[in-house]
């Protein structure tokens, strides 16, 4: 259970409806993340109030599922936020992760990309052929 600290006060914190207004997700969103332990706000009986750091640990949670970066992969990032080196290997790791992400979406732009020229020249053909029967 989070408790709160000197630096987050109760006038900090959200609740879950204002978690879900500030960052357009779903209380089951909330509620999925943190029972996969990625949030972790703290419960005042069936309440949950939410701290700055969740706020921003659900803006990082909601960039990496947007970039294609899986919840374990995004809780392994997270986790290396607090080892101590100021952040060193968080960043090497995000960039290491965030490099093959990359290059796993620029492969799959351009299958995309050859994909499109390709119904792009069937359908002209088929338009053709299709013209031409009714010309004949």
């Amino acid at each position: 259970m989070t408790e709160l600290t000197e630096i987050d006060t109760p006038e900090d914190c959200r609740s879950i409806r204002e978690m879900c207004d500030a960052f357009d997700v779903t209380p089951r969103t909330l509620r999925f993340y943190e029972a996969k332990e990625l949030l972790f706000p703290i419960r005042d009986g069936q309440k949950r109030l939410f701290t700055r750091r969740d706020g921003a640990r659900l803006k990082l949670i909601l960039r990496g599922k947007r970039f294609g970066f899986s919840l374990e992969e995004i809780r392994q990032l997270l986790d290396l936020y607090n080892i101590g080196d100021q952040q060193e290997t968080q960043l090497t790791k995000t960039i290491e992760v965030g490099h093959v992400r990359l290059d796993a979406m620029i492969s799959q732009r351009d299958e995309l990309n050859q994909a499109i020229d390709d119904l792009r020249d069937q359908l002209a053909w088929g338009e053709k052929q299709l013209a031409a029967m009714k010309t004949s």
